[in-house]
C-alpha cells in the first residue's frame, strides 16, 4: 500500500478522534452529540491507533501534524479518563465482601429480553441454573410473562407490566416486596418500579427499576427526560436518606456526565469501579459494546461477584449481581460515594423541569400513536 495513503489515512483519523471528543463536550441533551458519550472504549482504540500511526511518520511531520498530535494526545488523556475507573488499576469504589452467612446476600439478575425474541427459553434456563433473588426483565410484553409463568412457583412476590412498546417491565422476588408502586415519572407509557424490600436477614430496604427512554433518531430526539428520570429518583432517595438500590437498562454509560451526577446526588455507589467493564449492549456486535444495564447501591453494602451472563437471544446479556449487606462498611472512608459539587441540585432541579416539560409532549406524540394504530387495526 501506498505509504502516502497512510500517511494521510492516520492523519484524517486523528482529526476525526480529535473531532469527535470535542463534539461530545458540546452542552447540549440532542442525541446526535449525546450518542457520543457510548463509545468511548472505540474512540479509544481508534485513537490509539491513530496516535501509533503518525508516530510511524513522525519524520515527515511539519506544524499541522505537530499540532494535530498534541490535539489527539489530549483527546486520548480524556477518553483514558473516563474508561479507566472500570478497569482493575482504579481503586475499587466498592469493597469486596466479608465471608458472611448467605443470608446476608441478594443476588439481583437484570435482563433486557428484546421484545421480538422468541427464545423465551434461554432466560428461564439461566434463572433456573442461576437462582436469582431478584430477577427484573425490561421490554418484556405477555409473551414473556406468560414464558416466565414456570419460575413463579419461586418467587411469589411480582410486578407486572406487560407492553407491547418497547417499555415493559416485570419484577421476580423470592424476598418479600413491601407497598410496591409502578410510577410514570416523565413519559406516560414508560413505567419504572418502587418498592421496599426485605433482605432475608430483616432489614427494609428500597429497590428502584428503571427503564427510561434513549436519545436516539427513532425514540427521544434529546436525552433530556432519561437524565431528569434518573435525577429525580437519586435526589429522592438522597433526600429520604434511603438505604437503596437501583437497577436496569438505563440507556445510558456509567461515565457520562448525567450518571456522574446521579452518583454524586444519590451517594450510590457503582460496584463496577476498579473492577472490570460489563458492556450488555450490543451483543451481536463485540466491537460496538458498551455498559448500558447496571446496578447502584448504598454504602452499607459490598460485592460478592458482579459478572455478564451468556446470551438470550436479546440483543443485551443479562448482568448478575451479587451484593452483601455489611452497614458496617458504609462508615469507612474507601466505601464513600463521589461528593456533590455545589451546582449539583440546582443543574439536577433544571434538568427535572426540562424533563418534564418534554416528558409532556413525548407522551402527547405517543397518545396520538397509540390512538391511530388503534382506529387502523379496527379498520
Amino acid at each position: 500500500m501506498d505509504s502516502s495513503f497512510l500517511y494521510y489515512g492516520v492523519q484524517v483519523l486523528a482529526g476525526f478522534i480529535a473531532f469527535i471528543t470535542a463534539w461530545g463536550w458540546l452542552p447540549l441533551d440532542n442525541w446526535w452529540v449525546r450518542a457520543v458519550d457510548f463509545p468511548r472504549i472505540q474512540i479509544l482504540a481508534l485513537g490509539v491507533i491513530a496516535w501509533i500511526g503518525m508516530l510511524i511518520f513522525w519524520p515527515e511531520w511539519q506544524l499541522g501534524q505537530w499540532l494535530l498530535f498534541i490535539s489527539l494526545s489530549g483527546t486520548l488523556a480524556f477518553q483514558l479518563r473516563m474508561v479507566l475507573p472500570y478497569t482493575r488499576i482504579w481503586k475499587k469504589e466498592v469493597q469486596k465482601a466479608k465471608d458472611k452467612p448467605d443470608l446476608h446476600q441478594i443476588k439481583i439478575m437484570v435482563s433486557n429480553v428484546l421484545t421480538p425474541n422468541d427464545d423465551t427459553q434461554k432466560l428461564v434456563d439461566l434463572v433456573e441454573q442461576k437462582q436469582p433473588d431478584i430477577l427484573i426483565t425490561l421490554e418484556s410484553d405477555k409473551k414473556w410473562e406468560q414464558a416466565l409463568s414456570v419460575v413463579e412457583e419461586d418467587y411469589p412476590y411480582t410486578v407486572k407490566i406487560p407492553l407491547d412498546n418497547l417499555y415493559g417491565m416485570h419484577l421476580y422476588s423470592k424476598l418479600e416486596l413491601i407497598d410496591p408502586e409502578v410510577k410514570y415519572l416523565m413519559i406516560d407509557d414508560i413505567p419504572s418500579i418502587h418498592t421496599q424490600l426485605r433482605l432475608q436477614e430483616g432489614r427494609v430496604i428500597w429497590l428502584y427499576c428503571l427503564h427510561p427512554m434513549p436519545p436516539s433518531p427513532t425514540e427521544a430526539d434529546k436525552s433530556t427526560t432519561r437524565d431528569a428520570e434518573l435525577l429525580m429518583v437519586g435526589k429522592h432517595i438522597k433526600e429520604n436518606d434511603q438505604t437503596a438500590i437501583l437497577a436496569g437498562d438505563l440507556n445510558d454509560v456509567a461515565w457520562s456526565k448525567t450518571t456522574r451526577r446521579f452518583q454524586r446526588i444519590s451517594g450510590l455507589l457503582d460496584p463496577r469501579i476498579g473492577r472490570h467493564f460489563i458492556n450488555t449492549f450490543h451483543a451481536d456486535y463485540p466491537f460496538l459494546r458498551w455498559a448500558l444495564d447496571h446496578i447502584f447501591h448504598s454504602a452499607c453494602f459490598t460485592v460478592v461477584d458482579i459478572q455478564r451472563m451468556p446470551s438470550i437471544g436479546s440483543d443485551h446479556f443479562p448482568v448478575l449481581t451479587t451484593l452483601q449487606y455489611e452497614p458496617e462498611e458504609a462508615t469507612k472512608q474507601e466505601q464513600n460515594a463521589p461528593t456533590k459539587d455545589a451546582d449539583d441540585i440546582e443543574e439536577a432541579d433544571n434538568k427535572i423541569e426540562e424533563g418534564k416539560e418534554d416528558g409532556k409532549e413525548i407522551s402527547k406524540e405517543h397518545a396520538k400513536d397509540s390512538k391511530a394504530a388503534t382506529l387502523t387495526a379496527a379498520l
